[in-house]
This record gives structure tokens, C-alpha cells and sequence, in this order.
């Protein structure tokens, strides 16, 4: 038996079942929309001035289309009137994240069957993924508090903090089990799922509503990430759909995306006794440090993520079907990535589908990871890849990037990689439902 199909170890952590998902994005205000832009390869990015403040050399992003949470609950089907007018009372004013993020937890909640049956409050959960989620709220109201700071809205204690989405979701779907965000940078959303599936392995909680929170920043974050050399599109401000280049020879940097994405993580046990279907399982996860304070990636921190994942969830490399990267674009992220997985995969690398969704949805930053977990739960579902999106001419030959277009596959497990600022490595593994 050769080292590459000796099995790694046995599974060290239950699976947990996703039984529902929600998305509102550049490229779909719900999962049928997402899908269908998935499927197509279609690009939300395109050129967005800033209204406010100095603009940022770089005029392009995958901005959220004009968001109202009044006009986008009228399309929701399905929604019981008392839960509806709770919405708007609780979320009616609320800065745009939190909407966003109300808009995809409704959507999770109707497909996963709670509105229909019970579960009790206290064990059900909400994590929030992301850290200073509002600053382009705050922003936005310095000019007034400066001229009248009597009038600043008695809400802002509220709503600047980021356990605003915490309250608001918890008031509304009665969610009473623990409750609080995580921050992890770009990685934040996987690591809100893996908190979300030990918090359910522990039995402290039987489901659990993850929010992966639109990052909704102001002109100050943009011209940071600028600064830094972060942030990409200055070759392509003619041409934004073409800005996102993950693993092309010709990246320079990632495209700031907005999205807000829920994930109802629940036990599997618990699903089977609601007899509602498991779109698929969280086999394991990983998120692990590599001890470095900036923003330049590490491959062996990145390598022992994915490594730890593929331990915790009794499966070798070769189990790996297909690579959900975390692909920003950006030209260090992407070599050290890929060294990382050819350090990992090893002689499975040219079998490994790899696709970035972040061509298609910009860099959605701390939603970033829930995102493109449900991205990998609709792939697994349909069998299709997405397309890499201007992957021209690809940075290593030996790895099987998806082509241009859709590919027609059927895939049994995928793993999803997020990596953040500050050395925060993380990976989760999903296997379709049914398994």
C-alpha cells in the first residue's frame, strides 16, 4: 500500500449536516439565482464609484445591487405574515449587512423546514462570521454628528457593534442556545462554520444558524487595502469583469465583493428525527495559526490547515474530489496556495478539479468562507463546476484548474480553503448529502 492511499487516521469528529443555505449577492439575491450564475460563469463585478468620501484609485468591485429588504421580502415565498412583519420591526432600519444577513437566514430557515416545524429555541444557535462588519455605517454618519451631534440616531450604540446581528437574528427566529461572532479576517466565515460544528458535536447546541456577514466598508478600508498592494483592477478599470484573475498569470490582486450567506448547520441526528433532507455534511475542519501578524501567506501554515482537515475527517487526499481555493487573485496568495496544495495532494494534483469562486463573486472578505461553502453545497448537489473565471494562462501546469466554461461532474467530497490576515489558516471538507 503505497503512503498515498494508507489511510491517514479515523475519523476524529461526527459529520454535521447542512439543511439549508441562503445567499444574497452580486450574482444572485437567492440560491436559485447564485446557482444559475455559478452554472453560467457569470461575473458580478463591475465598475462602482464610491458615493461618498475620495475615491479609490481602483473604481471596481462586485457591489450588492440596490437593496431593499421590503421589496426583497415581498419575494420570498413562503413566509409565514407573523414572521414577516417580525422581520421588518426588528431589521427595517438596520444598516445594510444586517438586512442582508436577515434576507439569507430567512431563506436557509424556510429551505431547511423550521418554519414549519419546532425545535427548541434553547438549542438553536447563531455565529457570525466577521469583525468591524459596519464601518462604512459610522462613516457615513460622522459628516452629520460633526455639524449636529445631538441628532445622532439613539440606535448607533446598537448598530456599529457587530453583536447587532446576533440580537436582531436571535429576536427574530427565537434562537435562545449561544450566540456570539468570531473574527478571523478573510478566514472568518469557515471559522464560524467550524465553531457552528463543534458547538453541535459537543451537544451544546442541536442546529445552528451561520451568518457569513457582509463586509460593507468605507472608503478609509478600500484606500487601506489599496495602500497595501491588496487590492486589485488597476490594468482593468476599462474592463472590470475581467479584474479577478485568480491564478493567472496576470493577477494583481483581489476585487472587493459583497454578499451576505447562511449556512443551518444541524446535527445529523436531529435532521433525521425532523426528516428534512441533508443537502450535505461537514465532514471536518481545521483552522490553525502560523504565528505571523501580517498579511503575507504562509504554505506550510496553509498546508497543515488542510492536512489537519483531512485527519479530523478520516480521509486521504485521494478522497478529495475537487478544490474550492481561496483564490483572491492576488499574486503571492495564489503561488503560496498552490504550493500548499501540491505539498498536501501531492501525485493526486492533476485528478483535483480547482476552482476559485471569487472570479465570479469579487472577495466577499469575512463572508467570504460561507460563501463559497454554499457555492460547494450547490456543486455537489447539481454536479457541475463553476468556471475559473480569466484563468488565461494559469500559474502551474500540473493542476487541474477548471476550464472556462461549466464542467459536468460528479463530485462526492470537496474541500474549501479561507486564509486571513494575521496568519489564520483555515479548511473545511464537505461530502454530498446522501453519502
Amino acid at each position: 500500500m503505497s503512503q498515498q492511499d494508507r489511510p491517514i487516521n479515523r475519523r476524529s469528529t461526527a459529520p454535521i449536516a447542512v439543511t439549508g443555505i441562503g445567499i444574497t449577492s452580486s450574482i444572485g439575491m437567492n440560491t436559485g439565482e447564485f446557482s444559475n450564475s455559478l452554472r453560467a460563469g457569470k461575473s458580478g463585478i463591475a465598475r462602482w464609484a464610491l458615493p461618498a468620501g475620495p475615491l479609490v484609485p481602483v473604481g471596481v468591485g462586485a457591489r450588492l445591487p440596490d437593496f431593499s429588504l421590503v421589496t426583497a421580502l415581498q419575494q420570498v415565498e413562503g413566509v409565514p405574515e407573523p414572521l414577516r412583519r417580525k422581520i421588518g420591526l426588528c431589521a427595517g432600519r438596520s444598516p445594510l449587512g444586517v438586512q442582508a444577513a436577515v434576507l439569507a437566514a430567512l431563506e436557509a430557515w424556510i429551505m431547511s423546514g423550521l418554519d414549519r416545524a419546532s425545535l427548541d429555541p434553547q438549542r438553536l444557535g447563531i455565529i457570525v462570521a466577521g469583525s468591524n462588519l459596519n464601518p462604512r455605517y459610522s462613516y457615513g454618519l460622522h459628516e452629520k454628528f460633526q455639524q449636529d451631534p445631538e441628532y445622532l440616531t439613539p440606535r448607533y450604540p446598537l448598530h456599529y457593534m457587530d453583536t447587532d446581528y446576533v440580537g436582531t437574528l436571535s429576536e427574530i427566529f427565537q434562537a435562545q442556545g449561544e450566540g456570539f461572532t468570531v473574527g478571523g479576517a478573510s478566514a472568518s466565515g469557515n471559522v464560524a462554520i467550524i465553531k457552528a460544528c463543534q458547538a453541535i458535536g459537543s451537544d451544546v447546541i442541536d442546529a445552528c444558524l451561520v451568518i457569513g456577514a457582509l463586509a460593507d466598508l468605507s472608503p478609509m478600508e478600500l484606500q487601506g487595502f489599496y495602500n497595501i498592494g491588496a487590492l486589485g483592477g488597476r490594468n482593468f478599470h476599462d474592463q472590470p469583469d475581467k479584474a479577478c484573475r485568480p491564478f493567472d498569470l496576470h493577477h494583481e490582486g483581489f476585487i472587493y465583493g459583497q454578499a451576505g450567506a447562511c449556512m443551518l448547520l444541524e446535527s445529523t441526528d436531529s435532521a433525521q428525527q425532523r426528516g428534512v433532507p441533508e443537502l450535505a455534511r461537514v465532514t471536518g475542519g481545521a483552522l490553525v495559526l502560523d504565528g505571523n501578524r501580517l498579511s503575507d501567506p504562509n504554505a506550510e501554515g496553509e498546508a497543515r490547515a488542510m492536512t489537519q482537515a483531512l485527519v479530523r475527517s478520516g480521509l486521504n487526499p485521494s478522497d478529495i474530489d475537487y478544490l474550492n481555493a481561496h483564490g483572491t487573485a492576488s499574486p503571492l496568495g495564489d503561488e503560496t496556495e498552490i504550493k500548499a496544495v501540491k505539498g498536501v495532494f501531492k501525485e493526486h494534483v492533476p485528478r483535483l478539479w480547482i476552482n476559485s469562486t471569487k472570479g465570479l463573486t469579487g472577495h466577499c472578505l469575512t463572508a467570504a468562507g460561507v460563501v463559497e461553502a454554499i457555492a460547494v453545497v450547490i456543486q455537489l448537489q447539481q454536479g457541475f463546476l463553476h468556471p475559473n473565471k480569466n484563468l488565461e494562462n494559469p500559474i502551474d501546469s500540473e493542476c487541474r484548474f477548471c476550464p472556462p466554461e461549466s464542467t459536468l461532474v460528479s463530485i462526492r467530497r470537496a474541500m474549501s480553503n479561507s486564509f486571513g490576515f494575521g496568519g489564520i489558516d483555515t479548511s473545511i471538507i464537505l461530502e454530498r448529502g446522501g453519502l
